[in-house]
């Protein structure tokens, strides 16, 4: 077979390529410590590496998204813990206050501490996070959430906007409670309504809405509140009536008063308690819930009242009822502190969730991809010695004319 010069050079070139592109795989293959590292090195296995990849690239996704909403959440856990503090000494300057002992400067200085209490309460719902976003406004981080009006009251100017984060495929973890969720929405202590007592006539025996609930909602819908209650000035018979104009109707006819009894009219139950006296009279209003700052601005204005002679009753009807409202308020603190602890719970869950299925991901991932280093030296020993003999070969033979026969 004739062989030309040019042939003999390029089969000559091709085979030192080949042989040195064996020995530079290799190389990359024992330099990254994988067997498999594109689609030709073992097709089957990098496709299942490719599965693999994509579903670490999302467990580490689900991990960045855990460890932000751990990080709202706990900054709300701590709000909530510093608020039942400050709720918890507001209840103990009431019981303080109540105290027969105290002078009118005594009672005003413990509404100076409740007052300062107060705009605690007001800064912590207005907290900020680390990049400056306001934690209780919902979607409009960037507004400040609670404002305190010329009167004491305090408006809430976010929304009911709540963020989310994905945790896992099909989990998604709330990382924010909305300001009227969190302060405003408050249970009333005595359930559906509030109670207005009279200036005149004082409510001179004491007697109080003991609990107060709307149990036929399609009834009471169709009723006219406010409902009010009168004890006649000489049977002291009980009547309600309500708001018809122009003529109140009655609503629960005249008829005795048993203290404790429970009362019912148009889908409500009313119970009082007290002894109520002729003449003596009060309305109710629906009322659900009562804010955290409209309760601790009620207690305010009860120890500010200062030592009252007169009209006692009342102003303990009143202390029980700031008294009853604060508890409320701070069981609802308490359930806004538990979620935020059953979030964190249920991320810390899902986080070990996510290490254990990266573990195992890990592991197979290993066992398909991962280099047999004995193996793989042997045959890049060899790859280096057919390269180096096809270097040496060719070095001699295109040396090689016929002159060295003759």
């Amino acid at each position: 077979m004739r062989v030309s010069t040019s042939q003999f050079y390029l089969q000559s070139a091709l085979l030192m390529n080949q042989k040195s592109a064996d020995v530079n795989n290799q190389m990359e293959h024992l330099s990254s410590g994988k067997r498999v590292l594109t689609a030709k090195d073992d097709a089957v296995s990098y496709g299942t590496l490719s599965g693999f990849n994509d579903d670490l690239a999302s467990i580490e996704k689900y991990k960045r998204n855990i460890t932000m909403a751990e990080n709202h959440n706990s900054m709300q856990e701590v709000i909530f813990a510093d608020a039942e503090t400050l709720l918890d000494k507001f209840k103990q300057d009431m019981l303080l206050a109540n105290n027969g002992r105290m002078s009118n400067e005594d009672l005003q200085s413990i509404a100076d501490q409740m007052r300062h209490g107060l705009d605690q309460l007001i800064d912590l719902g207005n907290s900020q996070d680390e990049k400056g976003d306001y934690i209780f406004s919902g979607f409009q981080t960037q507004q400040k959430p609670f404002s305190q009006q010329v009167d004491g009251s305090v408006d809430y100017n976010g929304d009911k906007g709540v963020n989310e984060l994905q945790v896992a495929k099909n989990i998604q973890i709330p990382t924010n409670q909305t300001g009227d969720a969190a302060f405003l929405n408050i249970d009333n202590a005595i359930g559906d309504f509030t109670a207005t007592y009279p200036t005149v006539p004082v409510n001179t025996s004491g007697v109080a809405v003991e609990s107060a609930n709307v149990v036929d909602r399609n009834t009471y819908n169709v009723s006219t509140g406010p409902h009010t209650f009168s004890f006649d000035p000489i049977t002291n018979y009980l009547t309600v009536t309500d708001s018809t104009l122009p003529i109140p109707a009655v609503v629960f006819p005249p008829a005795p008063y048993v203290a404790g009894q429970t009362i019912s009219f148009d889908g409500i139950d009313v119970t009082l308690s007290g002894n109520p006296l002729p003449g003596d009279s009060f309305v109710i209003n629906e009322k659900q819930n009562i804010s955290i700052f409209e309760t601790l601005n009620n207690a305010i204005s009860w120890a500010e009242q200062g030592v009252v002679s007169t009209n006692q009753e009342q102003h303990q009807v009143d202390y029980n009822t700031v008294l009853d409202q604060l508890s409320s308020a701070m069981n609802h603190i308490y359930s806004r502190r538990a979620d935020a602890g059953i979030r964190l719970q249920a991320l810390e869950n899902q986080q070990s969730k996510h290490l254990d299925v990266e573990l195992n991901i890990s592991k197979g991932k290993s066992s398909i991809e991962d280099l047999d280093f004995a193996k793989a030296i042997s045959e890049f020993e060899q790859s280096k010695i057919a390269l180096t003999a096809s270097q040496q070969t060719f070095s001699k033979v295109q040396g090689l004319t016929l002159f060295n026969y003759i």
